[in-house]
């Protein structure tokens, strides 16, 4: 793959992963991160077992429960005190969009 090839394929990964056009392998992992992110406390043993389905063994299935996990707590961390964000990131919003939204007590 050339590096324009390559550039172009991440583009549409991060654009909307669902179609880039991944392989089943990868296609799986990426649906079992969005749920483990988004959805934590619906993680049953199917979820593993889906993995399983497209080739994973156990190993590997806790290495990308490691990294998923690892990635959603640093980010929380980066968040709850505004780490500076590289330059591609989108900024954090400003104070004025969290008008309304409760406050820690």
């Amino acid at each position: 793959m050339s590096d324009s090839e390559r550039e172009e394929f991440l583009q549409r990964v991060a654009s909307d992963w669902r179609t880039a056009g991944l392989d089943r392998v990868e296609h799986a992992l990426c649906a079992y991160a969005v749920k483990l992110t988004e959805r934590p406390a619906e993680m049953r043993e199917r979820d593993v077992e889906e993995l399983r389905a497209v080739g994973l063994d156990d190993g590997e299935i806790h290495d990308a429960i490691q990294v998923v996990s690892y990635f959603n707590y640093i980010n929380r961390v980066a968040d709850a005190v505004h780490v500076d964000l590289e330059p591609e990131m989108p900024p954090y919003p400003d104070e004025s969009a969290l008008d309304g939204a409760p406050e820690l007590r």
